[in-house]
């Protein structure tokens, strides 16, 4: 049976790793086994963040929204309340941004909170 030289797919194996590599500091993007360590950590830290980035964006979405609404004499939890009463639908998203950027409509939802209250 012929011998099989197996240069080419191990050259591909380790571009790919060290092309994920890239941008990582000292041996970490140069040299292979190192490059698979950091890589894998680098991926399981991808996965793990992408679940907690959602839970870090909807509390900093609530303590916009409670800075707008105390502003106004109201707690987070009152004004969320007196929206659900009202029957306005809007996202915590939606609700900060409007806090942010356009306070005189911000103040319009919590006037109509207050009153469903």
């Amino acid at each position: 049976m012929a011998r099989v030289k197996r240069g080419v797919t191990t050259h591909a194996r380790h571009k790919k790793i060290l092309d994920l590599a890239k941008g990582y500091r000292g041996r970490n993007s140069k040299v292979f086994r190192v490059a698979i360590e950091k890589v894998e950590k680098g991926l399981q830290y991808a996965y793990r963040d992408r679940r907690n980035k959602k839970r870090s964006f909807r509390a900093l979405w609530i303590q916009r929204i409670n800075a707008g609404v105390r502003e106004h004499g109201m707690t987070y939890s009152r004004f969320m309340d007196g929206l659900n009463k009202a029957g306005i639908e809007l996202d915590r998203k939606v609700l900060s941004d409007l806090a942010t950027r356009e306070p005189e409509a911000f103040a319009s939802l919590v006037k109509q909170a207050q009153a469903a209250l």
